[in-house]
């Protein structure tokens, strides 16, 4: 629950992100080197445009369902949070950018459709696209053997979960064990893959005879960053490149502790879903011309890079 004193800093944090003219994506926050080899402002990385001149695959889009042809759109639910995955560097025209969203407009390009994006909170979407109000749905969503069961996926990139903690703590190490957050108090996202392996895995304290650690699910990613920065969170899990990214820029005030478990990241889809194949296949042509790699050097996340699009490949070990 959000007080009214605390809102402000709230939208300040949120706002903190797409903003800050540092790193986009740091392998090491304290020189602010990019994964990639690049350091580069995420807004200033939102102007390069490497999509709107990508011109429609035959091959692939005769893959898609004859009624989605004939319509020529595709409706995506997008959780447009924080950089490098999807933000608004734009406050003010709301115009999204990031990861997520070049590879969701790539694809459109690739398929002749016109994509319409409509924000959604990040819990709400997977749910959603059962229900029919959605035919896709993007959020930096992991592949996992728990929502394989009812999500199909074609994944884009390799990413996955990590910790922060604020700067100057200097009593938390690399996180190899969730057996070391015992006693402490770690900031999520609701809904996402980490409060999913925090919440499933509270035994190892008690187990270890230590006190539980305690899970603090937040629905804005602004506000799981404020937790940390006022000190009622210890620890924040979520994704690898988000936190690397966040970390590189100064004014966050919190340093980066590695990664814990790596995810493949795809586009949702309801099980079952005949759109499927044609994204696999767009994805696949973006890797085989170039535009995926160079999609990923311009947001520093060459890291996650993977060879070849997969329909519901199971969860890494």
């Amino acid at each position: 629950m959000r007080t009214t004193t605390a809102r402000p800093r709230l939208l300040a944090a949120t706002a903190l992100l797409p903003v800050l003219a540092l790193a986009a994506c740091s392998s090491d926050p304290s020189t602010g080197t990019a994964a990639g080899g690049s350091a580069r402002p995420a807004v200033s990385a939102a102007a390069e445009d490497l999509v709107s001149g990508l011109k429609k695959s035959d091959t692939a889009a005769a893959l898609l369902p004859a009624d989605v042809r004939a319509a020529g759109t595709v409706k995506f639910g997008s959780s447009i949070g924080a950089p490098p995955s999807a933000f608004y560097a734009d406050q003010a025209t709301k115009k999204a950018a990031g990861v997520d969203i070049d590879f969701g407009d790539a694809v459109g390009r690739l398929l002749g459709l016109t994509v319409r994006r409509e924000e959604a909170a990040f819990e709400t979407i997977l749910p959603a696209l059962d229900s029919g109000k959605y035919d896709v749905g993007t959020g930096n969503f992991g592949v996992t053997a728990a929502r394989l069961k009812t999500i199909d996926f074609v994944t884009y990139i390799d990413d996955g979960q990590g910790f922060a903690v604020k700067k100057d703590n200097t009593t938390v190490k690399p996180i190899t064990d969730l057996v070391q957050l015992c006693g402490l108090t770690i900031g999520t996202g609701a809904g996402t893959t980490f409060e999913t392996t925090l919440n499933a895995k509270k035994s190892v304290c008690t187990d270890a005879g230590k006190q539980p650690y305690e899970v603090k699910a937040f629905s804005d990613s602004g506000a799981t960053l404020t937790s940390l920065q006022q000190g009622r969170v210890d620890v924040v899990m979520s994704t690898i490149n988000g936190l690397r990214y966040q970390a590189a820029q100064e004014a966050s005030g919190t340093r980066f502790l590695g990664e814990f478990h790596r995810l493949d990241v795809g586009f949702a889809f309801k099980k079952g879903s005949a759109l499927t194949p044609a994204f696999q296949a767009a994805v696949n042509e973006l890797i085989k011309d170039g535009t995926y790699d160079r999609i990923l050097k311009k947001w520093g996340v060459t890291d996650s890079a993977v060879k070849e699009s997969l329909i519901s490949p199971p969860e890494h070990a």
